[in-house]
């Protein structure tokens, strides 16, 4: 073969080799640059809200620290932390902007826990989710599947509240929350609770404490002022 040509075709040959080098890493290096920019773009968006299937938050949004409860409305301890302790903290956390409070559902104590959890969302929808909340720990009378959470009783506290009885019953027929109180549910069970009640304090940089029963409100303090 030519000599000539035999350095032509080695020319070809290795020009061909640089500009299929040179694409390739031209292309890998856009590539490395998208998901350098996807990483900070998604890092300025706000991260999705923990436990986003609970109850509104009670309290500020802006609390630096969140209490989360996991409860069932037929749970006695729950009864027990609800009047005892509950209320001296929304004094001087909730009220005070210290702290925001979740109520997550983990109805498992009876066939009308999941009802009584439903019937807390249906309530939200008319704008009463807490004063409804209250009025179930208000008239539980300490034994599950007794009758005061059945469907009566679940109509008859909505009436107390003033709600639209058949936006309520409708609501309820048409089962609109049941997913929701199951997203709950395996929402506690992601973080382990496996008894009501459980609470989680959250600090804002993501430091957790959790602990089981209606525990005194000094441990609440104490595990709030760590936080803060």
């Amino acid at each position: 073969m030519n000599k000539k040509l035999v350095v032509s075709v080695a020319f070809v040959v290795i020009v061909a080799v640089v500009i299929i080098s040179f694409s390739t890493y031209y292309a890998t290096l856009l590539e490395t640059q998208k998901l350098a920019q996807d990483r900070f773009l998604a890092s300025q968006q706000e991260p999705q809200q923990e436990f986003e299937n609970g109850s509104p938050i009670l309290g500020s949004e802006s609390a630096p620290i969140t209490v989360v409860e996991f409860g069932d409305y037929q749970c006695e301890a729950c009864y027990a932390w609800f009047h005892t302790t509950r209320d001296t903290l929304i004094d001087n956390y909730i009220e005070t902007g210290k702290a925001k409070l979740i109520f997550v559902d983990l109805p498992f104590l009876g066939r009308d826990s999941p009802m009584a959890a439903q019937a807390s969302y249906c309530a939200e929808d008319q704008g009463q989710y807490w004063g409804y909340h209250e009025i179930l720990y208000t008239f539980q009378d300490g034994h599950p599947d007794t009758g005061w959470a059945n469907r009566d009783r679940l109509n008859s506290f909505a009436f107390s509240l003033d709600m639209n009885i058949d936006e309520f019953n409708d609501c309820m027929d048409s089962s609109k929350y049941k997913n929701r109180v199951k997203a709950n549910y395996d929402e506690a069970v992601k973080n382990g609770v496996q008894s009501t009640p459980t609470f989680i304090i959250i600090s804002e940089d993501g430091k957790r404490e959790q602990f089981s029963g209606s525990q005194p409100y000094s441990v609440f303090a104490a595990a709030i002022e760590s936080m803060l």
